[in-house]
């Protein structure tokens, strides 16, 4: 559909990318369903890889963010965003193998998730982790050739200090994005737990909720993820010349 001009880009925006299907492998023999979603014009200039909330509360793959940063990052900056169901997670796009098994097995995920990443030469993977998939991140994502992680509302549930202490010990960046009013940790006790990490960086968001239910806040989360991923293409334009499909889902 062709908007006119300076279309504003709303929740349910769509913005055009190449969106291949994705069927991943574990090292365990699990095969993953998941999305990567790719600009179709110009350079990728960085890469994401996504790991979605607890799927035993609804976390999966299309958990709106993650979803959102597929529909507009590759269109708006360049990004490439690949999503994935862990072990035993059912969205839209079908069920993972496997059972959920607390931020254990489901590094072997994350690893599959990576690999895909090398396999197709994209840059600069950064990881994106919400919630439970903060705990996935923490624990199994310290690898080459991860630039940095950006975790969203972490909860530190399953994540230890010596979790903490590799990362810090290796050097990559942690941005850390905690909700004013987050159910489980909020930035004041953040910044406690997170101090063992040199390399983390706390950054409070004022009157967000762990959900990071609103536009207002899903922006400030795409444009915190742009600005330390692809720099140069923060913050994101609000509006949209060319074509947009609207979701009816949401």
């Amino acid at each position: 559909m062709q908007n006119p001009p300076g279309a504003e880009v709303v929740a349910n925006s769509v913005l055009p990318a190449r969106r291949d299907p994705l069927r991943l492998t574990t090292s365990d023999g699990l095969h993953l369903v998941g999305e990567l979603a790719l600009p179709l014009e110009g350079p990728v200039t960085g890469t994401v890889v996504c790991v979605h909330p607890l799927p035993t509360h609804g976390g999966m793959m299309d958990s709106h963010v993650l979803r959102k940063m597929a529909w507009r990052l590759p269109a708006l900056a360049g990004i490439a965003v690949l999503r994935f169901n862990t072990r035993g997670t059912t969205s839209a796009a079908g069920t993972s193998d496997g059972e959920f098994d607390e931020a254990r097995g489901e590094g072997r995920d994350l690893r599959s998730a990576i690999d895909e990443v090398v396999r197709r030469g994209l840059p600069d993977p950064w990881l994106v982790g919400w919630s439970f998939g903060t705990d996935v991140v923490l624990r199994h994502g310290d690898v080459p050739p991860v630039a940095g992680a950006i975790l969203l509302s972490p909860p530190l549930r399953f994540s230890t200090d010596a979790d903490l202490a590799a990362w810090n010990e290796d050097g990559r960046p942690v941005v850390c994005l905690v909700p004013e009013f987050d159910d489980y940790l909020v930035p004041m006790d953040a910044e406690r737990r997170f101090a063992i990490m040199s390399n983390a960086d706390v950054r409070g968001i004022p009157g967000a909720k762990h959900l990071w239910v609103g536009e207002r806040f899903v922006k400030v989360v795409l444009d915190e993820v742009v600005g330390l991923v692809a720099p140069g293409r923060a913050p994101l334009p609000t509006t949209w010349d060319g074509p947009m499909e609207r979701w009816s889902d949401i």
